[in-house]
């Protein structure tokens, strides 16, 4: 246990939020999500909700404001709908940590599994909302 370093984040996580560059993106896919079909680095966080592991990870990393999408999430499948609630209990965090953070982007499901087997990481976690993956570009340190 490390002194200020939030416990939903394991070693292998925060190893991987180190070695990530600016630009790099990290993957917190729910329950469901295909993560080790998508990418070869799959962190395990079982048992662990998304904003949890939010609190932790923008405790320790903020997000790329040179983009004009830094988070992503899918979009409904056609015919399929969105709990609104998903994304405002991410986004409480995301503005709380790093207000003016633009809008979320949302992507077409098989698109975000593109950009997943791209990404730094995936962080396969214990959410089982639907529609619950998120994805996060990592920004740098401001000044």
């Amino acid at each position: 246990m490390l002194i200020g370093i939030n416990p939903v984040i394991s070693p292998e996580l925060l190893d991987a939020l180190f070695r990530m560059g600016h630009g790099d993106e990290l993957v917190l896919g729910d329950a469901f999500f295909p993560g080790d079909s998508c990418n070869s680095r799959v962190i395990r966080a079982d048992g662990i909700k998304i904003p949890a592991l939010l609190e932790g990870i923008l405790a320790l990393i903020n997000l790329d404001y040179a983009v004009p999408h830094p988070v992503v999430m899918m979009q409904a499948i056609p015919g399929d709908t969105l709990d609104p609630q998903v994304e405002t209990s991410y986004r409480s965090v995301i503005d709380r940590r790093w207000p003016g953070t633009p809008g979320t982007e949302r992507i077409e499901r098989f698109a975000f599994y593109e950009r997943t087997k791209k990404a730094y990481a995936v962080v396969m976690t214990g959410e089982t909302v639907k529609y619950g993956n998120i994805l996060l570009k990592k920004g740098v340190i401001p000044h």
